[in-house]
């Protein structure tokens, strides 16, 4: 059931201090994974009280947003991304007057509170879906998903050849109310997630009340999950190949980056323009190019979309210059800003991808070398936050945490992991609860445990052993964000100026400002171009020359 607030929250993005036009363009936004960021009350899972006592830290060390993966009322088949109930907390992080505490105490410290949406697909204990099947065949609910008979002389076979993300068909066979097989309904990831069917003005209506709730909550934004994912093609057509997950990126499938989407999304740009405080809407949305990605961005549709390319791209010079390029040139015409991002919920952490040779992915099953791997993703940051646009930052990458790549299977609980032939499943690796303190049974995340294993090795990574620690990944962070904010030559804008560089080097300028990034295994002797501002590593200046350390970024003021 719903739960209610006694009194609706007065609180908006316009009442948080330091407000200022245009905030999203230049914004550094922290994403939060409630289970994994801080447990309020001790039973070793995270949840929204502990997120607000941490609110401190967040905003100590400079950023603008917090984003906050699902916290709604869900089964949790996939981490809270099964939705039951949108407009209800879920008990394990808390209640609606915890998040109206959240969203007020964020305000008070001039930080924004971005909310996830999951508009593809709900639990299938939606209230919805259960009454769809408790009907039976010719419940008017029915129309909300994708239900269809099968194919075959007895309907035993799906309506499509479509595979599901998670692994093994997209559709599941339903029983009717008298015991006997039924039509079957589309799941693009775990059968407890089925598709809406936006086709029907229902959901559409359903939509936009769920977005007023949240606004009328006081949150700032809305990150949307699956954005290309909500309209299918017409007729739903059979794709023709049984290795489906290959093509994902690579072309526009039937069932992603259709472009019946962006209708969507221009009706719910016309609702967020309609509240005070610039509230937003950020698109994932996995496109096959980042010209096609731009498209969700356009002035009357979205604010911001990830930069999945970015993301992907290999810790070398040539492919980093191309894909910056690529991505500066997309977003100019549709005057959106770039996004950068390193580390999320579902990719390997950039630490342990960076410690591993290129091209195995985003999802990585093995340590490699972390201590290039570290090095590499302190680098890779400074590079990011001198990149004109929005930068993302997953949580605990500030700490420069890596991959859990050793948990037990037993322990593992990412929904793919347990489905054959479908993604890697090996997420929770980027997921355990990060460290706080040094010692305590869970390294300060809570008194009770943590729901994923934690290493040995956690407390001298946490947030206690790193701050006031000269050369620590956080005090590298808090720097750069400070220096970030600080320099009049970074943040917000839509170029980049290339100067020449010895092959494996990039180097930037912008405004009263140079970056200097050595992507290769050993130094480079190189002509200072300005005063030193910040360096990944060590570095030395002597005269006017300085030698660049292998696998370093360095700022300059110029």
């Amino acid at each position: 059931m719903t739960q209610h607030l006694a009194a609706p929250s007065t609180g908006t993005s316009a009442d948080a201090p330091g407000h200022r036009t245009g905030w999203w363009q230049d914004a550094v936004i922290y994403q939060v994974y409630p289970r994994s960021f801080a447990d309020g009350n001790g039973d070793g899972m995270g949840d929204l009280a502990g997120v607000t006592a941490r609110l401190p830290y967040l905003r100590d060390l400079g950023v603008d947003a917090v984003w906050l993966s699902p916290f709604y009322a869900s089964p949790q088949a996939d981490a809270g991304y099964d939705v039951a109930d949108y407009r209800a907390i879920d008990p394990m992080f808390g209640t609606l007057l915890d998040a109206d505490a959240l969203i007020r105490d964020a305000h008070d410290l001039g930080l924004r509170i971005i909310v996830d949406l999951v508009p593809n697909h709900s639990s299938d204990q939606h209230e919805w879906f259960k009454r769809a099947l408790a009907e039976g065949p010719g419940s008017a609910l029915r129309d909300r998903y994708h239900f269809l008979p099968g194919k075959g002389t007895d309907g035993e076979l799906p309506p499509n050849d479509w595979e599901s993300i998670f692994g093994g068909p997209a559709w599941t066979r339903t029983t009717d109310p008298d015991g006997t097989p039924g039509d079957w309904y589309l799941h693009l990831f775990a059968p407890e997630q089925p598709d809406f069917n936006w086709e029907r003005p229902a959901v559409a209506d359903e939509f936009r009340s769920i977005l007023r709730f949240w606004l009328d909550m006081g949150v700032d934004g809305f990150r949307v999950d699956v954005a290309h994912g909500l309209v299918k093609a017409e007729g739903l057509p059979d794709l023709g190949s049984h290795d489906q997950l290959k093509l994902l990126g690579n072309d526009v499938m039937p069932f992603f980056d259709q472009d019946g989407v962006h209708e969507i999304y221009r009706s719910w740009r016309v609702i967020l323009d309609e509240y005070p405080g610039e509230r937003i809407a950020v698109a994932e949305a996995w496109t096959p190019t980042v010209e096609r990605t731009a498209n969700y961005v356009r002035p009357d549709e979205m604010h911001q979309a990830f930069n999945f390319q970015y993301l992907s791209t290999a810790w070398d010079a040539a492919e980093l210059r191309k894909v910056i390029d690529t991505s500066l040139d997309a977003m100019r015409p549709v005057g959106a800003p770039t996004t950068w991002v390193l580390s999320n919920h579902d990719v390997t952490r950039h630490a342990t991808r960076f410690a591993n040779p290129p091209g195995l992915g985003t999802q990585i099953r093995t340590a490699g070398d972390r201590v290039a791997g570290l090095r590499r993703a302190r680098a890779a940051t400074l590079l990011m936050l001198a990149l004109p646009g929005s930068a993302y930052v997953y949580q605990g990458e500030e700490l420069g945490l890596p991959d859990v790549t050793d948990l037990p299977d037993e322990a593992r609980q990412d929904p793919s992991f347990f489905r054959a032939e479908g993604q890697d499943g090996f997420r929770d690796g980027c997921r355990v609860p990060i460290p706080w303190t040094r010692g305590g049974s869970s390294y300060g995340f809570g008194d009770g445990g943590s729901w994923l294993p934690q290493p040995d090795s956690w407390g001298e990574l946490s947030v206690e052993a790193q701050t006031g620690t000269e050369g620590s990944t956080l005090e590298l962070y808090r720097a750069a964000i400070a220096a970030r904010r600080a320099h009049p030559g970074l943040g917000a804008g839509t170029d980049v100026t290339w100067l020449d560089a010895p092959e494996g080097v990039l180097v930037l300028s912008r405004p009263g400002f140079v970056c200097t990034v050595n992507t290769t295994g050993a130094p480079v002797r190189m002509t200072a171009p300005g005063a030193l501002l910040l360096a990944s590593n060590p570095v030395t200046v002597e005269g006017d020359t300085f030698d660049l350390p292998a696998d370093t970024t360095v700022w300059w003021t110029v």
